[in-house]
Formats: structure tokens, sequence, C-alpha cells
């Protein structure tokens, strides 16, 4: 059986006791105060929602663990409550001390999870002052460093039968873990953080063996670009599962601190989101950001997965992107500028926003409307905070003048999120992808083919990161195949090997005025 969930001496939960009593209410009766005293009402919901989360953890897994025979995992299915109940214990005792800050409802929700899973150990009279004093909680931060003895048993499990259960683990954990940190008032980027970091831990080892379900991805909707064919409908479609819209984000190539920091924005929501269902206090931060650098970087990508996040999490309905730039949005007239920017704003209604290249709205004359654009932008994103989500987007220091210069902008776009250029090692792989999806392969010289020519580009102001692979890649296609026709029987392997010659010499081109992190045709 694994070790109890605290490293107090075993005195320590018998000395707290005698203090003033948690009331909760019968099991199965509606939650209440005691009789004519209303000042618990608050606490007991807060302080039972944790326990039900992990009865949920605890109930969910031992059913599908049921399945593995009469002892699950070599233990008694008594035994195997008791140890799930403890690595869900030890989850939230994980991210209460992770960030230094063991506020009293995060323990009081503790106490009460506690004494109803284990009612011989601890007794909800137990007061927050008590734990603390007693360093119950002191150093349980690092049970979320590693995933647990119990969850490995589990892979190894799904790993011989084919089963899933470490998913029903990975779900269950992350809301135990968010449903701890959506009791405070107050969410820290710390506490964030250690949950991404446990979730990927987590995935990693199912991975790791090879068990992880591969999701079905329905394709991220394109983009549609303003001024289109009509405003897009309501998806048909539910909206994605999160866990399979964070694989996507992980998938994509490099950017990691993108990543993290759309990681954090997604958890972010999460816990405002359990709080709202709660009827508990939400902060009212602006969710609209800046992406900031060069073409080619990946920032149309991870907004479309973005504005699917977005809708999954119930932030808007649609979760469609719009696209658009200075001429979608600056008439030529008098008066015609605002009228065209709202009807940008009626088109992305309910999804994602995207403007690219916004510094150029404030590059204009005297008698430029730029400035109209920017006045109409900054009252639409506030008068429709709850019905969209506004990306600003653009070169670093450009973006950086336009923000700090216009105090209506900094208000209403206050998280800037930095997409950094590809290495060649990044780039490589972005080309090796775009070979894999076209059913290509390189021969063995290729790789350092591709290297080079990745090597020789020039990485200043306008480089144009994936897009200069791709283009390298569409190149090679078409170099490949005017080698290849003039093979009067070519074989499977003529036909789908690049050879360093398809890759050398490539010249390609791109236009920048156009960047939507799209494939140019090389010249």
């Amino acid at each position: 059986m694994s070790t109890l969930f605290w490293r107090a001496p075993p005195f320590a939960m018998a000395n707290l006791v005698g203090r003033q009593r948690i009331y909760r209410a019968p099991a199965g009766s509606a939650q209440s105060s005691p009789p004519g005293d209303h000042r618990y009402d608050h606490a007991v919901s807060e302080a039972d929602v944790l326990a039900n989360v992990i009865d949920d953890f605890v109930d969910q897994l031992a059913r599908a663990l049921s399945t593995l025979g009469p002892d699950p995992l070599s233990r008694p299915m008594a035994q195997l409550r008791g140890d799930l109940a403890r690595d869900a214990l030890n989850m939230a005792a994980g991210i209460i001390d992770c960030d230094g800050a063991q506020s009293d409802s995060e323990l009081r929700a503790y106490v009460a999870a506690l004494s109803h899973a284990f009612p011989d150990l601890a007794r909800r009279d137990i007061t927050p002052l008590d734990v603390r004093s007693a360093g119950l909680l002191a150093g349980k931060r690092s049970f979320l460093d590693a995933a647990s003895p119990l969850f490995h048993e589990i892979v190894i499990a799904d790993r011989a039968r084919g089963s899933r259960h470490s998913s029903i683990y990975y779900e269950l954990a992350m809301r135990i873990l968010f449903t701890t940190v959506s009791l405070d008032d107050y969410t820290s980027e710390v506490e964030l953080s250690t949950i991404e970091r446990y979730r990927t831990t987590l995935l990693a080892t199912m991975d790791q063996s090879g068990v992880r379900n591969a999701t079905t991805e329905a394709p991220t909707p394109s983009s549609v670009h303003a001024g289109g064919s009509g405003a897009p409908q309501p998806a048909e479609t539910p909206a994605r599962p999160l866990s399979e819209l964070m694989t996507e984000l992980d998938n994509l190539v490099g950017m990691v601190e993108v990543k993290h920091e759309v990681k954090l924005v997604t958890a972010l929501l999460q816990v405002q989101r359990l709080r709202k269902e709660r009827g508990l206090k939400t902060t009212t931060a602006s969710r609209h950001l800046v992406f900031v650098g060069n073409p080619g970087t990946g920032k149309t990508t991870v907004a479309r997965v973005l504005a699917q996040i977005y809708r999954t999490l119930g932030v808007v309905t649609k979760g469609h992107l719009v696209e658009t730039d200075r001429s979608g949005l600056v008439a030529g007239y008098v008066g015609q500028t605002a009228t065209k920017v709202q009807a940008v704003f009626e088109q992305a209604d309910q999804g994602v926003l995207l403007i690219d290249e916004a510094y150029s709205l404030a590059r204009g004359g005297e008698r430029d409307f730029g400035q109209e654009a920017i006045d109409a932008i900054v009252k639409l994103v506030e008068d429709r905070r709850d019905r969209i989500v506004c990306i600003m987007a653009g070169y670093p220091d450009e973006m950086a003048q336009l923000v700090g210069s216009n105090p209506g902008l900094a208000s209403r776009f206050p998280k800037k999120i930095v997409f950094p250029d590809y290495t060649t090692d990044e780039l490589a792989t972005i080309f090796e992808q775009a070979a894999d999806r076209g059913g290509y392969r390189l021969a063995e010289n290729s790789t350092a083919a591709v290297r080079a020519w990745l090597d020789a580009l020039p990485r200043g102001k306008g480089f144009g990161n994936g897009r200069e692979a791709r283009n390298l890649f569409e190149g090679a296609i078409a170099r490949h195949a005017a080698r290849v026709v003039t093979i009067e029987a070519p074989t499977d392997d003529d036909l789908t090997i690049l050879l360093p010659a398809d890759v050398a010499g490539v010249e390609t081109g791109s236009d920048w005025r156009h960047d939507r992190d799209q494939p140019v045709p090389p010249t």
C-alpha cells in the first residue's frame, strides 16, 4: 500500500482537535448551515466541492479498473480505492503548496476532502491555522514533479491490454487540479505553470509507453478573410475536446514560450469558468492579445487553435478566425472607415479577429483614416468584449510603438505573446513534415542539403521563417518532378525520394505584405 500523503509526525493529526467545527450536511441532504447560523454557507459549499471531485476520481477509476479482474493492479479493490484517494489528495496538496501560499479556502477544502476519504485520519474541525502550524502540506509540491507509481502501473496495464484507463486518470487529475486552484480568489502564474508541467508529465509518460490514444482530430477550421463571401455560419460540429486542442498545440514545431503562454491563458480561463459556475468572483481581465514576431513564425496557426480553445471554454460560441489588415479596415473617404471596421467585427462576432500588420494603421499622413480605424477598434473591443477576442499582430518594435502610443489600446491589449524566429533545426523539421504529408522521403544526404540551404538564409527583419521551409519544399518537389519526368519507367522510390540535387539551389520569394503564414510558390 502507498505511504500516507503527509510527512508530519503521527501525532500531528491527533492533536488537531477541539477546534471550531466546520459543519457538514448529512449525506444526501441539501447543503446548509447549522440551524439558525448562516456564517458557514460559503465555507461549506467550497469545502465540499473538492471532496466531490476527488470522489469522482476514485469512483470512476475504480469502476474502470475493475474490468481488469477481481484484484485489479494486483491489489484488493478496497486497497485500490485507498491508493487512488491518496493520489488524488496528493495532487490537491501539491497544487496548494506549489506557490507557498496556502489559503484558508484551499485548506478548508483539503481537510474536508481528507476527512471524507479517510475519516479515521483527519477530522473536519481542523482549522487552516492548524494545518499550517503542523506543516502538513509542506513539500507536497514535489508530488507533481513526476507521475506517481500508481499511474505508471495503470499505464503498464493499458499497454498490455490496449485499454485507456490512463487517459481517464489524466482527465480526472486535471479536473482535481483546476478545481483546487479555483478555490482561491487569485490564481497565481506559478499554479498555472505547475498544472501545465504536470499535464505534460502525464502525457509524456503515456506517450513513452505507446498507450496514449491518438485523438481523432477534426481539422482546425481555416481562417476567413474579412470582406469575403459573407460571415461564417455557426459551426455544426461540436466543440473539440480541450485535450485534443492542447495536443495540436504541442505538436506545432518549436514555439516553446508561445505554447507556454497560450497554456497559461487557457488554464486561467478554465479556472475562471469553474469559479463562475459556482457563483464565485471572477476577474475581468481583457482577453485581447498582441502577437509580435516576424512573418512565418506561426502567429496565424496559433490564432486558429486559440480560437477553437476559446470556443471549447465557452468564451465565444463559434470559434472561427477572421483575418484582416489595413486594407480591410481603412476606407478612402470620411466616415467610411468606422463602417468598414464595424462590418469586420460583425463578421468576427463570437469568434476571433486577427488584425495583421496592425501598426500600419498609425502610419498614414494627415489625410489618412488609419486613426479613425484605431478609434473604432478601441470602442468595439470594449463594447463587444463578451462576444469577440481581438488579436493584433506585427513586428515587435512597430507593435510596441503602436500600443504604447495609444492608452486605449494599451489598456485593452495588455498581454503580449512573442513569436521568435525558428532555428535551423526547427525549419528542417517543418520541411520534413511537409515532405511526409506530401508522401515524399529524403535521401540520406538530402537532409544535409536542406540544412545547408536554411543555414545560408539571412536572418534579419522580415525573415520568412516557416514560409522559407515550405517554399523550399515546394521548389524541391518541382525540381524533383522535372527530374523524374525524364525517367522512362520510374520506380516508387524515384517518385517519392527527394535527392540533394532536388534541394540545392532552390530559390524562394516571399511577399511580406500578405503574410498569412501560408506558403508562397517559389519563383
